[in-house]
């Protein structure tokens, strides 16, 4: 019996010293962020994750929705510099990213089908990465083949866009009200929020 415990046990140890050693392996070679990117992907999947656009649409058709701050200052991967207030006039679609972060990487492939279905000279992307190192978001999004362009801040965050919670997404309708907060990771290629979108326009 005790000879049955020892080797039960052995097992045990095997068992979780591979589970412990391939996780190791993915977080030194930074591959975990992917990996969880892409079981999280699973989730977004369900819709569960996805913004209230009834609540949201309530608020727009009430003109509830507070006015945008578009006092915000970026730089794209190219090194130019773009005024947030240049965008005045646009459906704005921000999102607020990180390369470490996996909700963020889950997300992102449906973000970039977005962005190539929908009508550029009327909604504007802002993908804004937080990462310390913004060659790293560039490096990433090159890597990826992500269509839409990133940016860094160049300045402040407004008050109105500062979270503690990444990603989070925000849209600023044509009138310049902030019609959508959404913290958390969500599936924007949906038919629903593309219909949400051009009821912003």
């Amino acid at each position: 019996m005790k000879e049955k415990k020892k080797k039960s046990l052995k097992k045990h140890l095997i068992e979780y010293g591979i589970i412990f050693a391939i996780f190791g392996g993915l977080y030194v070679t930074g591959l975990h962020t992917e990996v969880l990117g892409f079981l999280q992907r699973g989730i977004l999947a369900t819709g569960l994750m996805n913004p209230d656009l009834e609540e949201k649409e309530d608020l727009a058709m009430n003109d509830a929705s507070p006015t945008a701050d578009f006092n915000m200052n970026l730089i794209n991967s190219k090194g130019e510099k773009v005024a947030m207030k240049d965008l005045k006039g646009k459906v704005i679609f921000m999102n607020v990213w990180a390369t470490w972060c996996p909700p963020c990487v889950a997300e992102m492939p449906g973000i970039n089908k977005l962005y190539n279905d929908v009508d550029k000279e009327k909604v504007a992307f802002i993908m804004l990465s937080v990462d310390q190192d913004f060659q790293k978001a560039i490096d990433f999004n090159e890597k990826k083949g992500y269509d839409f362009e990133i940016y860094q801040l160049n300045g402040g965050m407004p008050v109105m866009y500062q979270t503690q919670s990444i990603p989070s997404t925000f849209v600023i309708n044509a009138d310049g009200k902030l019609v959508m907060t959404h913290l958390g990771m969500g599936d924007y290629n949906t038919n629903k929020f593309k219909k949400f979108l051009k009821e912003q326009y």
